[in-house]
């Protein structure tokens, strides 16, 4: 199973069609156990993701690859390496396990500021001393790939990928990623949920883009498909893709989404075109300045 449970909602209300809030300890549980006969074998999570790694530790996940992102770095840090290794053992402390898959920065433009090259000495020490398998970097644009990786090589990188948001692909970074060996997930199939809304129950800011909400909404009534299983088979039908990293909000929500992705047949389907390059709509964090 190529899906990757993300754990956001497990430490944070998230996401803009979240309209259940932070998932309880007791539902994570059920989620987890259910991952587990699913053959998921990925759990991606954040020390910004308020008590997630926590709640992960008190469920219990060492029979799981654990993905974690580091916070930005504080300026006027005097010892990066020394901040890195206190915060990656406070993240083995809270997941209760002695090591993780994945350590990435959630800020990856830091690596290009003036502690950049103490910041990926850091890491690669972590990696070295057996805390972490693979070190790499979380993108919002691939255009920020193109600047990191001729001093950086990440083992490991997690980039937006839908129906919207195709960058990743037609820049070509995810086959020059796959190549170069480094391990691909994708993220934000929904767009935080927002592929997945209702264009009525949309905040009135989405309203610009109503004829791109038309054009896949007639799409998936021709196609008679579900909006959820349409997201998922677009990034599963690339190979190149490791994961495909979806957070959950109950586990009900979770086995619909198990469902869809066993049942996604790669590769088969046209997809609609609706493929947009604006960052107001495909960059949530302008979601709230536009």
């Amino acid at each position: 199973m190529r899906l990757a449970l993300g754990s956001a909602q497990f430490g944070l209300a998230y996401g803009v069609s979240n309209q259940n809030g932070q998932v309880s300890r007791d539902e994570v549980r059920e989620i987890i156990a259910q991952a587990r006969r699913a053959s998921v074998d990925t759990i991606d999570t954040a020390i910004a993701y308020g008590d997630s790694e926590a709640c992960l530790g008190e469920a219990g996940v060492t029979d799981f690859k654990i993905v974690t992102k580091l916070p930005p770095l504080p300026e006027g840090t005097d010892d990066v390496g020394q901040w890195v290794t206190t915060l990656m053992n406070g993240s083995l402390e809270r997941l209760r396990v002695p090591h993780i898959h994945g350590l990435m920065l959630h800020r990856a433009d830091q690596l290009l500021g003036p502690q950049g090259k103490a910041l990926a000495a850091a890491l690669k020490q972590v990696q070295r001393e057996g805390m972490v398998a693979k070190v790499g970097i979380s993108v919002y644009d691939p255009e920020q790939l193109a600047v990191i990786t001729p001093f950086f090589s990440p083992d490991i990188v997690q980039a937006p990928l839908n129906l919207l948001d195709r960058r990743l692909e037609t820049s070509g970074w995810l086959q020059r990623l796959h190549e170069a060996g480094a391990e691909v997930h994708a993220r934000s199939a929904f767009l935080q949920g927002l592929l997945l809304m209702d264009p009525a129950a949309m905040p009135p800011r989405f309203g610009r883009w109503n004829k791109l909400w038309q054009t896949w909404h007639d799409w998936l009534a021709l196609k008679a498909v579900s909006a959820t299983r349409a997201c998922l088979q677009y990034p599963l039908s690339l190979s190149q893709v490791d994961r495909v990293v979806v957070g959950v909000s109950s586990l009900t929500e979770w086995r619909m989404l198990l469902e869809d992705a066993a049942t996604t047949n790669n590769g088969t389907t046209a997809f609609p075109d609706i493929a947009c390059s604006d960052p107001d709509l495909i960059n949530p964090s302008h979601w709230n300045q536009s």
